[in-house]
């Protein structure tokens, strides 16, 4: 911009400079030319008057022409000579005429001659200066020739009013130049300081500071200009502001989307991939970026529905499942080609919403339907078959009859307990469950129940130890609480061969009561410890039912230990026990 600024300076005052040198020097050689005009005009008249004059004299002899030269000369202040037709000096007012050369061939003497107006300019050797020469041819009265008359004037008046011109046109075109040149600059700032401005906004708003603005100058064009790129620039800010709030809330949107959303181009590169991705495959799939979608997705399934989608261009939509680690995961994969306006393919779009949980919770229903149906199965056929077996003739047996009501008692209170569990899980998974909430202990609940179970652990050969530490007081259901531990307890005597040990750890802590079980019993494989809070899940059902369980008890457990807003955790080994940890809260959570 200040090279801009230079070039019209330069071009301004160049222009400018020239304009003025030109116009001095026509000045100068008008007035030159006007001012030597007018002398020659006034040599040209006096020449004439005293060739006038001399004309009425009565003669040119003598010494009357000499003295005639003299006093012309001291009256015009100028050099007078007086020559014959012949061309002798007949009188000289700077030197004696008899000394003096013909004058008939100098040029004004001959211009005369021949009628013209005989002026000239040149150096005299007898005056040493330069001298304006005029002569006239001397006429007298009757018309005859008397000869010529000469005026010759010092042309050092017209250096000098040549120097005074110059010197007056120099120091006006100086003065003016010297102020055009002020103007000229304080204009060209005028002009260019808002254009640099405009040239720094215009810079910023490229490297994309939308913030900065211009001050606003005149009316003018540039006035108009630093308004309109302020206008410009506003609305470029708001622009980014907008485009910034719905990107970010798009990203928001993809990265925390719950289904896995991936972006493929038509040269089959991944282009965008949100984190739900890296739960879904187990990987770091930022690395996947930019990168073939069959060298990254080792899933054949989804290769295959992307390899459909390029080859038909039509919407896919498929349910898949691959392992993940160590589990099966089910997904509903919907796929759609990304079309341009003219109907061309630009890329691949495709969804992975996760579905194990709903297949997950399919199983459990279809489980427990049929786990509900084996598990009353089982009684009402021994009840069923001993009943036909007595109604045949064995109740006229008095031991058989016995035995067999003895086991139709046995199995109608095993199918009562199922009845019961099964509605008391129906009601605390109910949303109009309530707790009954006041403060208790919970040492007072365990030794009410060691007093119940302890017996049974007596006639099983179980050592049963209970250790308590620390202030056991808490809110919560006292009854619940009660069936939470007798479950966990009555569970780890019954799963524990004789001569095991059976223990368990009440501890009050600053803000919490934590409760372990601790058993030597038989033990849970890793992969069947997700699911044995499932309804009717045994670890191994044949000892279970013989041990009396209904596969009901740790799942109303857990319904009840989550109901206090606690936390319900179990390891295993197996062959060497199982352990289970509850961390209850002593005040009630909202």
């Amino acid at each position: 911009m200040y090279k801009l600024r230079f070039k019209l300076n330069f071009a301004t005052l160049l222009i400018t400079l020239l304009v003025m040198a030109g116009l001095g020097i026509v000045i100068g050689q008008l007035y030159q030319a006007f001012y030597l005009s007018n002398l020659t005009e006034r040599i040209e008249k006096e020449t004439n008057l005293a060739a006038y004059i001399i004309s009425e004299k009565e003669s040119l002899t003598g010494e009357t022409p000499q003295r005639l030269a003299i006093e012309f000369s001291e009256m015009l202040e100028a050099r007078v000579t007086i020559i014959l037709p012949d061309g002798t000096v007949i009188g000289e007012s700077e030197k004696d005429p008899s000394l003096m050369d013909n004058h008939l061939t100098r040029p004004e003497i001959a211009a005369a001659k021949r009628g013209e107006k005989g002026a000239e300019i040149r150096h005299s050797d007898t005056v040493h200066d330069e001298l304006l020469y005029y002569a006239v041819s001397i006429i007298d009265p009757s018309g005859n020739h008397l000869g010529y008359l000469r005026l010759g004037l010092s042309t050092q008046t017209l250096a000098e009013m040549d120097q005074i011109i110059w010197g007056i046109l120099a120091t006006s075109f100086i003065i003016a130049f010297i102020i055009i040149v002020s103007i000229t600059y304080r204009v060209a700032n005028e002009m260019i300081r808002p254009i640099e401005q405009a040239t720094v906004v215009a810079n910023e708003l490229a490297e994309g500071n939308y913030k900065v603005r211009i001050q606003e100058g005149k009316r003018d064009e540039i006035g108009q200009l630093t308004r309109s790129i302020n206008i410009l620039a506003y609305n470029l800010e708001r622009l980014t502001k907008r485009h910034q709030a719905q990107t970010e809330r798009m990203e928001t949107l993809i990265e925390n989307m719950g289904s896995g959303l991936i972006l493929i181009n038509t040269k089959g590169d991944i282009t965008l991939i949100n984190g739900t991705c890296r739960t879904i495959f187990q990987e770091n799939t930022d690395l996947w970026l930019n990168q073939l979608y069959h060298d990254v997705i080792k899933h054949k399934e989804v290769i295959r529905i992307v390899q459909t989608i390029f080859l038909t261009e039509e919407n896919q939509r498929k349910q898949i499942h691959f392992p993940v680690k160590l589990e099966v995961r089910h997904f509903e994969v919907y796929g759609a080609p990304v079309m341009s306006n003219r109907g061309k393919l630009k890329g691949i779009v495709l969804v992975l919403h996760d579905i194990t949980g709903l297949k997950k919770l399919e199983q459990v229903r279809t489980d427990f339907v049929a786990n509900v149906s084996h598990e009353l199965k089982t009684p009402v056929t021994s009840i069923k078959g001993f009943t036909e077996t007595l109604l045949d003739g064995a109740m006229h047996s008095e031991p058989l009859r016995e035995k067999f009501l003895n086991i139709i008692a046995k199995e109608s209170e095993r199918l009562q307990d199922l009845i019961e569990e099964l509605l008391e899980l129906s009601r605390i998974e109910q949303s109009y469950f309530r707790l009954n909430w006041h403060t208790t202990n919970f040492k007072t609940i365990i030794e009410e129940v060691f007093d119940l179970l302890k017996e049974k652990a007596k006639n099983k050969g179980i050592h049963l130890d209970l250790v308590i530490e620390g202030d056991t007081t808490l809110e919560g259901d006292a009854t619940r609480l009660k069936q939470i531990a007798i479950n966990l307890i009555n569970n780890a005597i019954a799963y524990t061969p004789t001569g095991g040990h059976v223990t368990v750890f009440l501890k009050g802590r600053e803000n919490r009561v934590e409760l372990d079980v601790i058993d030597t019993g038989v033990g849970i494989s890793e992969s069947e410890l997700p699911r044995i809070f499932e309804r009717f899940y045994r670890v191994d059902r044949a000892r279970s039912r013989n041990s009396g369980g209904t596969g009901l008890g740790l799942a109303i457990v857990k319904h009840l230990v989550e109901a206090h807003s606690g936390i319900i955790s179990v390891t295993s080994q197996v062959g060497k026990g199982t352990t289970f940890s509850i961390e209850f809260h002593k005040e009630r959570q909202q």
